[in-house]
């Protein structure tokens, strides 16, 4: 494995250097940030339909972002890959001390709270002053609603249970139509955000991920779309000239197909 790493390592720096592909020599860390954010998702995709070979194709696709980044921190002369590969071994080693010291845990609780402790040693207070100040803004809404949420959770700033969880849901909903009803964009806006915020708490209660489940929730209505489209398309209608009474037909239909 060593040295089909360091073949990677070799061909991007070849790719990279005079003579390499015009393409790869013109990118910087900020004109390849939605190519990491790409491949991200496309292994999300990938382990959503649960296919090894593609996880494993884009695992690769997503270490060539990372070694395209530490190529040109290398070619900057501020870090290499023997620098990152260092760093998260070092930190790994840090940060588990019930694994690599003599520390003593029961629960995975007590894990993530020594890992935080541990985190914010190492950042100091001039890093994360406030317990959510190190959540990054880019992070997708509802994965860092939930990510905020377990964070305040380990200082007990949360319910013992699903109950408070889910009055909290109805709450929500009848102060979003109230603010309807008001005619205030802005204010309706606003219990919106509050009702999926709440949502995603109810989810981490129940350990569903949020973000997954609406994901796949998104993935089978495509499916079910597809197949209503499909039906029209056997009719020889376009779906512009359809009901909706029509479309629910073959709507009701694609979930008794199980789609």
């Amino acid at each position: 494995m060593g040295k089909e790493i360091e073949r990677l390592i070799e061909i991007v720096a070849k790719l990279r250097a005079p003579g390499g592909c015009p393409w790869d020599r013109e990118q910087t860390h900020r004109s390849i940030l939605s190519c990491l954010l790409d491949e991200a998702y496309e292994f999300f995709e990938a382990v959503d339909e649960n296919a090894p070979d593609k996880m494993r194709e884009e695992l690769g696709d997503l270490l060539l972002q990372i070694v395209l980044h530490a190529q040109i921190a290398t070619e900057a002369g501020t870090f290499d890959m023997e620098d990152v590969a260092k760093d998260i071994s070092d930190k790994l080693i840090r940060r588990h001390p019930h694994v690599f010291g003599d520390t003593q845990v029961s629960s995975s609780t007590e894990v993530i709270q020594n890992w935080e402790r541990i985190k914010k040693k190492e950042y100091g207070e001039a890093r994360r002053k406030y317990m959510v100040d190190d959540i990054p803004d880019a992070l997708p809404a509802l994965f860092r609603a939930e990510k905020m949420q377990r964070r305040v959770a380990q200082v007990g700033f949360d319910w013992n249970d699903i109950n408070p969880a889910l009055d909290k849901v109805e709450e929500e909903f009848g102060e979003f139509r109230e603010a309807v009803a008001s005619g205030d964009a802005a204010h309706a806006e606003e219990e919106l955000g509050d009702i999926l915020f709440a949502l995603v708490n109810v989810a981490r209660h129940h350990k569903i991920s949020a973000e997954s489940a609406l994901r796949a929730a998104t993935y089978k209505f495509a499916k079910r779309f597809r197949f209503v489209e499909d039906k029209f398309r056997e009719i020889g209608k376009d779906m512009k000239d359809g009901t909706l009474e029509e479309m629910d037909v073959y709507w009701e239909e694609s979930k008794r197909n199980n789609l």
